[in-house]
């Protein structure tokens, strides 16, 4: 099937003419980094070597004086390509976010098909697999996290499809500022969320937000200028935030339509000393 329009604005890769200037908008800072979507071109793709007909575009590693708690690659698998066995280490979760075209996900032997909006989280040690099948490259995110075990608590998978997720309006803002959860908040199995923030034109993120959550966050739709740190800084659609623990973070949602963005956060664990 030929993929329609979605909300989820995702790379294509290719390269800017010669005449264009080197100017832009990256950043990387001791609290936070900015890629833009800019950044996203053929010559910073990675190819892994349990995917087949796949390149990627790892958008966040552990490295030092960053965010340290997960890694977030952008996959772009052609039609027919895929894994049978993606993820090279068993004490490692995963999150999987389709922006464009169609795939099948396999996990512990049944099957599931993601159109865009779809998601699929995957506990540590389980076996899965994934593949493109439709008539497009399917454009997706994988986030990764070494699971922190909880005695008495594990997590099961998770499939669904964000729009059937009614999102929980912020009280007091009537419903300009909502989140969709994908994961059960309630759920202690789990140490990471996956959420998509919504703004609506003109909603903020009133105070600045310091807390010991590290963050990626990709915007998927519109545009606002964000409080990172100290500084100001204009995002858009593919636009990427990497947030170091601690880092104070606003926001106001600046465009003709709604501001939204895929946002990952560690929770619900003892801080390890």
């Amino acid at each position: 099937m030929t993929t329609s329009r979605t909300p989820y604005y995702a790379p294509h890769g290719g390269h800017p003419p010669q005449t264009d200037l080197l100017t832009d908008r990256a950043v990387v800072t001791e609290a936070y980094t900015v890629i833009p979507r800019g950044v996203l071109r053929d010559i910073v793709t990675t190819v892994l070597p349990e995917w087949r007909d796949t390149r990627s575009w790892v958008l966040n590693r552990p490295v030092a004086g960053g965010a340290v708690t997960f890694s977030q690659t952008i996959l772009e698998v052609a039609p027919g390509g895929g894994s049978e066995a993606p993820e090279p280490q068993s004490e490692v979760e995963g999150f999987l976010f389709l922006m464009e075209g169609e795939v099948e996900v396999v996990i512990a032997g049944e099957a599931h098909r993601l159109t865009p909006g779809g998601f699929a989280f995957v506990p540590a040690g389980e076996q899965w697999s994934l593949r493109s099948v439709g008539d497009d490259a399917a454009r997706l995110h994988w986030i990764r996290k070494r699971h922190q075990p909880l005695e008495g608590h594990r997590p099961k998978s998770v499939v669904g499809q964000e729009q059937d997720i009614e999102p929980s309006p912020m009280p007091g803002t009537e419903g300009r500022w909502r989140t969709t959860r994908m994961l059960d908040p309630q759920d202690l199995a789990f140490d990471m969320h996956v959420n998509i923030v919504t703004f609506e034109p003109g909603a903020s993120i009133p105070f600045a937000e310091t807390h010991e959550m590290e963050h990626g966050l990709y915007v998927l739709e519109g545009k606002a200028v964000y409080r990172l740190n100290a500084d100001w800084v204009e995002v858009q659609e593919g636009d990427y935030m990497s947030l170091r623990a601690f880092c104070p973070q606003a926001c106001y949602a600046g465009g003709p339509g709604p501001f939204r963005y895929l946002l990952y956060k560690d929770v619900n664990r003892q801080v390890e000393l």
